[in-house]
This record gives structure tokens, C-alpha cells and sequence, in this order.
């Protein structure tokens, strides 16, 4: 019999447990850290325990991490790049300039991009890696994957994000991702703390069509993904609705880490 796949979601304060099976995911239920919000320590001694009261060994585990752990920005083209180690540390670059801070114990993660247009990079703490590694380990448990929430849910609506201009909002509780596109490549994308109410997300959307309007560059889409709201859709009062994007929601609960969940292929 093949191993049993986990799939692990550590959202802002709490952390999330699924086993997958052929007709879906399986809640196991979740931890709350006890801590605030991006606190990798408390998250990862969260999923150690989940790991260790859950899953009986011989399994695999797929983790996708919040925004809350994430740096996002935008890697441009250099032609003077020539090495995968050249263009990591060019994105290191990137990520200390735009937040100030050394990127020495980030672990980067670049998307594929074809010649002359920018990359996305992501930036998670190593130290957080290690750890879910050692906690994967300990569990007797064959860690396959680790990913930034905003990657698996474009990839996971990425049949659903039509045309070549658009502007995505991910709405996770506590913290939103604006991820914009321009001729089928990526233009801009930022991260902040923001609640996922109507009235917040209405706010948010209203200043970021304003400033692409300033721009003279507005989105032709606008696409919305709020997987903290299960119980309810997402109606932002904005001259603009967006499209919301959903998947399924469980049949009993509406945790928000669960829908997180359902992103991993």
C-alpha cells in the first residue's frame, strides 16, 4: 500500500491537518499557536504535536505556509545574469531593498519566467524550513513539499485567471496578497495586514483601483479568493465587484485552514 499524504496549512496563529484520500481531504483538526500572528516557532512546535497525536508514520506531508511567514516581491531581468547562484543572490538583493532587512536567513523561491519579464519571488525563514523538516522527521514522515499559499492557489486557479491583465487579491484572515499582471506577466505583488470583512476588502480594492487608475494601467480583471470566508461569500461594497474564486466547502465546519488546504495538488 502507497503512503498516506498529509497536508499541513500554518495559518497566522493556528495550524491546520488534513489526510488526503481519493474522494477528497479529511479534517484532523487544528492548533492554535497561542501565539501572534507569524510566529514560525510557536507554529512549527503546533504542527510537531499535530504530527505526533495524528499521523501514525510511514506518510507523506505537503505544508503550505501563510502569508503571515512570507516575502513577496518582484525579481526583474537582468541579461548579466547568467547562473541559477547569480540569480539567487540578485533576488536576495531584491528582498533586502524592499524591506530593509538581510536576506541571509531567508530561504528564496523563484517562479519560472521566460526571458526579459520579471520573476516572483518568495521568502520564507530557513530556520522555519529546518524545523518543519525535524518535525517531518521525528513523525517518521517524508516531507514533500513546502510552498507560500499565494503559489498554490495561483496554481490552482490558474485555468480560472483568464486574460492577461488582472489584478488578485488573496484575503487571508488577518493578512491580504495583491498580486497584479500585465500582458501575461507578472508586474507587481505586495503583502499586508488587513481583515477580510466586506467592509475592509471594499476599502482595499477601492484604493487599488485608484492607484492603477493613476497609473493609467487599470486591470481589466479583478479576481477575489477569501478562504477565511467559508461560512459566507465575500461581498466588498467597491464600484467594482470582483470574481470571486471558491472551492468546495466542507460539509461540516468552514475552517479557513481546511479551504487552504484543498489548494494542494
Amino acid at each position: 500500500m502507497s503512503a498516506e499524504h498529509y497536508i499541513a496549512v500554518l495559518g497566522g496563529g493556528a495550524v491546520g491537518l488534513c489526510r488526503r484520500r481519493r474522494d477528497g481531504l479529511i479534517w484532523l483538526g487544528r492548533l492554535d499557536t497561542g501565539a501572534e500572528p507569524g510566529d514560525w516557532p510557536a507554529a512549527s512546535a503546533a504542527l510537531a504535536r499535530l504530527l505526533a497525536e495524528q499521523v501514525p508514520g510511514r506518510a507523506r506531508l505537503s505544508v503550505v505556509l501563510s502569508a503571515h511567514f512570507t516575502r513577496y516581491c518582484l525579481v526583474p531581468w537582468s541579461a548579466e545574469i547568467r547562473t541559477p547562484g547569480e540569480l539567487e543572490t540578485f533576488g536576495r538583493l531584491c528582498i533586502e531593498e524592499l524591506y530593509g532587512q538581510p536576506a541571509a536567513g531567508w530561504s528564496l523561491r523563484l517562479s519560472p519566467d521566460i526571458a526579459g519579464h520579471p520573476r516572483l519571488a518568495a521568502a520564507m525563514p530557513a530556520a522555519l524550513l529546518e524545523r518543519l523538516r525535524q518535525a517531518a522527521e521525528a513523525a517518521g514522515i517524508r516531507l514533500l513539499s513546502v510552498q507560500p499559499y499565494l503559489m498554490s492557489v495561483v496554481n490552482r486557479f490558474c485555468g480560472s485567471l483568464s486574460g492577461n491583465d488582472f489584478l488578485f487579491i488573496l484575503a487571508e484572515p488577518g493578512r491580504s496578497t495583491l498580486l497584479r499582471a500585465r500582458n501575461g506577466h507578472w508586474t507587481g505583488v505586495g503583502s499586508l495586514g488587513a481583515e477580510d470583512s466586506d467592509p475592509a476588502l471594499g476599502a482595499l480594492i477601492e484604493r487599488e483601483l485608484t492607484l492603477e487608475e493613476l497609473d493609467g494601467a487599470a486591470a481589466d480583471e479583478l479576481y477575489l479568493h477569501a478562504p477565511g470566508r467559508a461560512g459566507e461569500r465575500p461581498r466588498p461594497t467597491c464600484a467594482r465587484q470582483p470574481r470571486l474564486l471558491e472551492l468546495p466547502r466542507p460539509q461540516v465546519g468552514g475552517d479557513p485552514l481546511y479551504t487552504m488546504a484543498q489548494t494542494v495538488n
